[in-house]
C-alpha cells in the first residue's frame, strides 16, 4: 500500500494506493470533513454508521470498509476507516451536503488519473508537481525535488539489479550516503526538523537537496564503475558517493558561510520552530 496526500480545493484528503488490487482507498473521515465542513468529522462518521446500520445492505457496505494506518494531525499514525470510490459514492449519498456532487466528480477523476498514469507515467510527475505548488513550493524547488526524485530512481534501480532486495537494505544503504555527507543520519536529520512519519525530502532546503542528489549521483555512478553488487560493495560504494558530496558541501560552506543542513521544514507554523522561504540560508 502506497500512502498519498490529495488535495480537494485546498483540503487534504489522506489516501493509500493498492498497487496489487490496483483500487485507491481515501479516508472517510476527510471526505466527511469536506462534506460537512464539521469540526469533528469523526463523530459525525460514528453517528452516520449507526444510522446506515439500520438500513438494508449495510454489512455488504460495512465489509467494504479497511482500516489502514494513515499520518494524522499530530504526525502519528492511527489505523482509519477507509473505503474505495464505490463504496465512498455510497457513503456520500447519505450525507446532505453542497459539495457532494464536486466531491464525486473530484473521485472519478483520481480513478481517471490513474489510469492515465499506468498508460503514460510521466503524468504522475506532473500531478505531483500540481500537489507541490497547491502546498506552496516555489518552482525553483519543486524543480529541485523532481530532479532529485530521478536521480534517486536511478540509484535504486541499479540496487535492484545488483542484488539489492530487501527494503531494509534499501534503508541501510540510504542512510550510509546520508550519514557521509550531512553527519547525521536519516532519523537525526528529521528529528532536528521536528519530524516524526513525514517525507525528510518534502521538508529539505534547495541546497539539501542538491547535496542529496549528487551524494546518491556520486554513489550510483561508483557503483557502475566496480559494478557493485551485494550490500559490502554497494555498502562501499555508498560511502564514496556519500564521501564526495560532503567535500562539495564543506567547500560550499566555508564560501558561502551558511550551513546546508538546517532545522527548517515545511510543517505548519505551530509545529515548527522556523519555515523555509524557498531559498537556501546564507
Amino acid at each position: 500500500m502506497k500512502n498519498e496526500l490529495k488535495i480537494f480545493e485546498n483540503q487534504k484528503i489522506r489516501s493509500s494506493y493498492d498497487e496489487e488490487k490496483e483500487i485507491w482507498y481515501f479516508s472517510i473521515i476527510d471526505i466527511i470533513a469536506i462534506l460537512t465542513e464539521s469540526k469533528n468529522s469523526r463523530r459525525y462518521w460514528s453517528d452516520l454508521k449507526i444510522k446506515l446500520s439500520e438500513e438494508e445492505g449495510f454489512s455488504q457496505l460495512y465489509e467494504k470498509i479497511v482500516q489502514l494506518k494513515l499520518e494524522a494531525s499530530d504526525g502519528k499514525k492511527y489505523s482509519t476507516d477507509c473505503s474505495d470510490v464505490e463504496t465512498l459514492l455510497r457513503i456520500i449519498q447519505s450525507v446532505p451536503s453542497k459539495k457532494a456532487e464536486p466531491v464525486k466528480q473530484w473521485l472519478a477523476k483520481v480513478g481517471y488519473e490513474r489510469m492515465k498514469e499506468m498508460a503514460d507515467p510521466s503524468t504522475a510527475i506532473d500531478r505531483a508537481r500540481e500537489t507541490y505548488k497547491k502546498l506552496g513550493r516555489s518552482e525553483k524547488w519543486i524543480q529541485q525535488r523532481m530532479m532529485g526524485q530521478e536521480t534517486r530512481n536511478k540509484l535504486t534501480d541499479y540496487w535492484k539489479d545488483h542484488e539489492i532486495t530487501e527494503s531494509e537494505e534499501f534503508a541501510i544503504l540510504t542512510n550510509i550516503i546520508h550519514q557521509e555527507w550531512s553527519g547525521l543520519s536519516v532519523k537525526e536529520h528529521k528529528n532536528l526538523k521536528g519530524l516524526k512519519s513525514q517525507n525528510l525530502r518534502d521538508h529539505m532546503s534547495e541546497a539539501e537537496l542538491i547535496f542529496t542528489a549528487l551524494a546518491e549521483l556520486s554513489t550510483r555512478q561508483a557503483a557502475e564503475s566496480s559494478q557493485a553488487t551485494g550490500m559490502i560493495e554497494n555498502s562501499e560504494a555508498a560511502k564514496i558517493g556519500g564521501n564526495i558530496a560532503k567535500h562539495a558541501r564543506e567547500e560550499y560552506e566555508e564560501r558561502t558561510g551558511g550551513k546546508v543542513v538546517t532545522e527548517n521544514n515545511f510543517l505548519p507554523k505551530k509545529n515548527k520552530p522556523k519555515q523555509i522561504k524557498n531559498k537556501d540560508n546564507k
